[in-house]
């Protein structure tokens, strides 16, 4: 049974680095913190557990379904507090020793595995003196993947799955999207608001995008701005940088609100599919009258 009356959700930023259990004592304070706020449904960003020296750091800190630190601490965590937690990326081990899948695991509220998705799109950016390459280290998931809570159906991505709405479409009706990410900081002031904003609107859902947002011991900066945004595409709150939580409310008679007054999701059709040798029905040629 799905509640109907307003909730609330939380979106928790770290600046993770490289010592898992510095990681997770951070996070578990946070947690609480927005726990104590009425949170819940909590969701920590993407890389919570580990931001290593190297990018194979967290291939060797890689766990298997059902045991590992990080793994025990979302499960005890979700049950000790009675919130739906969303770990936004958890390197689980992959059929290659040395890639992993980048894996969002959801905990209910009872301490059990809920669900899990494989991030499905690698980034990867070249900007000269900035470069990154996913796919050396993680292979990528092929499933879409929701879960039904009692607060409605979450859709689950992660990070670069952001820029492509084809993701979010397959998803069918959801009424919160998490997008735990760690955008860099260059992408991020670029592009992070207006797509997220953009996957609310088309969806007509709530958007939850808990952020990696700080300078980390490896050097590298990421953009945070962790927020909460409406099924109209308002952002409702936002952290800037640095460690936090960001609190919003959810309500489901809001996204029915929205969809009732533009019901986009009912007008949608798709698209003809265009010939590659031309029209299937040509118009014929005029005929010169006589």
């Amino acid at each position: 049974m799905t509640d109907t009356a307003p909730v609330r959700i939380a979106a928790i930023q770290t600046v993770s680095g490289p010592v898992v259990a510095d990681n997770l004592a951070v996070a578990g304070g946070l947690v609480a913190e927005a726990a104590a706020a009425g949170a819940r449904l909590i969701a920590l960003p993407e890389y919570f557990g580990i931001l290593g020296n190297r990018d194979t750091d967290k291939v060797d800190a890689r766990e298997v379904p059902g045991r590992g630190p990080i793994q025990d601490f979302l499960s005890a965590t979700a049950r000790r507090f009675g919130v739906w937690l969303v770990g936004g990326s958890v390197p689980m081990a992959s059929p290659l020793p040395g890639r992993i899948f980048n894996a969002c695991l959801v905990y209910g509220p009872d301490g059990g595995l809920a669900a899990r998705y494989d991030k499905i799109h690698l980034f990867g950016l070249d900007l000269g003196a900035e470069k990154f390459t996913e796919a050396k280290t993680i292979f990528p998931g092929n499933r879409v993947a929701t879960v039904d809570t009692d607060l409605g159906r979450v859709g689950l991505s992660i990070c670069y799955d952001l820029r492509f709405p084809e993701l979010y479409r397959a998803m069918g009706a959801v009424d919160l999207i998490v997008v735990p990410s760690a955008f860099t900081a260059t992408t991020g002031e670029a592009h992070w608001e207006p797509l997220l904003r953009a996957r609310a609107i088309e969806n007509q859902c709530y958007v939850l995008a808990p952020a990696q947002g700080g300078r980390h011991p490896n050097g590298r900066s990421t953009h945070g701005h962790s927020l909460a945004i409406d099924p109209w595409g308002r952002v409702l709150a936002q952290r800037d940088t640095g460690p936090g939580v960001v609190i919003a409310e959810f309500d489901r008679a809001e996204i029915a609100r929205v969809r009732r007054a533009l019901p986009a999701l009912e007008h949608r059709t798709l698209p003809p599919v265009p010939s590659v040798s031309g029209p299937s029905d040509p118009t014929p040629d005029p005929v010169e009258p006589r």
